[in-house]
């Protein structure tokens, strides 16, 4: 917006003139100069404050300045003549989290990071309303289809190890919790953090009504629970831990980024347990068109061709995906409990890992 201009005397006017009149006068005759001129300023353009607001909701490090969230902004602003606000909440637990307190009066139009673990729990709150996208994915390795949550990427879950610190990583869960005392780990915690949910899943899909014995076994190789993603790999970054939970793709940054191969995660016999994540819409979005229009804008080539190299996961669309992730490991058997199976069993499964895990 331009900036106000101060009060001024035209020019023209002569002051010997202004100094002879009766104040009331001058300051009519004033006045009435001021008017006519400020009508005939040409008319200033919309600030960006006249635009349309869409609202979103995502987690902290997809809103980052190496994160995926700028880059995105910049391309649909560049087309929808709208202004973008990323709102940055700490995990996609938290963005749940957050629009079950606001309920119907949430500011939010769309939520960005829920995951199909998550999904529905998210659906029974009966805060979202179908997308209304006319495109998907095409680069999934499970069969996934909602006409509410739309996926943006996924991944795997894995624990990633420095090859210049460890030789050769464990394989295996019970390789894992068979080794050597000095192996140090460093997880996340399964009530606030993603892969800490992940990892909770994980244990269960393989071990069932065992996964407590084992959560028991594992329990002397964790140094530290994290309520973070970031918490727990900057602590295996700065060599407090070994092993830290991530997922199969954080090689690839380091690859990529940093032109660093001594990254690598750790390809298990039993499988890896999958993340898909997803964005939907929220039944009272302030602007609905807007964010259906983005809804389809998310398998386009512009935000997929942003994601793997930003948010380094896996794209939707086949297209997108990067040279640099061929290298990565490919898991033989990958598990994904239903979003019906999760809802279900959450709370009784966190409380087990909490009951054999308490330190």
């Amino acid at each position: 917006m331009t900036a106000p201009r101060s009060t001024f005397i035209p020019k023209h006017v002569c002051p010997i003139f202004i100094l002879s009149m009766e104040p009331i006068f001058m300051k009519k005759r004033l006045y009435s100069v001021l008017a006519a001129l400020l009508l005939s300023l040409p008319l200033m353009p919309a600030s960006a404050a006249d635009k349309p607001v869409l609202t979103i909701y995502t987690y902290e490090s997809f809103t980052s300045e190496w994160g995926p969230g700028p880059q995105i902004e910049a391309a649909f602003e560049g087309q929808c003549n709208c202004d973008l606000n990323f709102v940055a909440l700490d995990s996609s637990i938290g963005i749940l989290g957050r629009v079950q307190l606001e309920g119907d009066n949430s500011p939010a139009d769309i939520v960005l990071g829920l995951d199909t673990n998550l999904t529905a729990i998210a659906a029974n709150t009966g805060l979202f309303q179908p997308h209304g996208a006319s495109n998907a994915p095409d680069n999934l390795p499970t069969d996934y289809s909602s006409d509410t949550f739309m996926p943006f990427d996924w991944g795997y879950f894995a624990f990633v190890y420095d090859k210049n610190r460890m030789a050769e990583p464990p394989r295996s869960f019970e390789a894992l919790i068979n080794a050597d005392d000095d192996i140090r780990v460093v997880i996340q915690d399964p009530r606030t953090a993603t892969p800490g949910l992940g990892l909770l899943l994980w244990m269960k899909s393989v071990y069932g009504d065992k996964a407590a014995d084992m959560w028991q076994a594992l329990n002397p190789k964790i140094v530290t629970v994290t309520k973070g993603w970031w918490d727990a790999y900057s602590l295996f970054l700065e060599g407090e831990a070994d092993m830290v939970l991530s997922y199969s793709t954080s090689p690839a940054y380091h690859q990529i980024a940093e032109g660093a191969d001594n990254y690598a995660a750790a390809a298990f016999d039993e499988g890896h347990y999958m993340q898909i994540e997803v964005a939907a819409i929220l039944k009272n979005a302030p602007q609905p068109e807007l964010a259906k229009d983005f809804m389809n804008f998310i398998q386009g080539p512009e935000f997929q061709g942003i994601i793997p190299t930003t948010n380094w996961m896996y794209p939707t669309q086949k297209s997108a995906e990067p040279d640099g992730f061929d290298g990565l490991i490919q898991p033989t058997n990958a598990f994904l409990f239903s979003a019906q199976e999760v809802a279900d069993n959450k709370d009784a499964w966190v409380n087990e890992w909490l009951s054999a895990s308490v330190r």
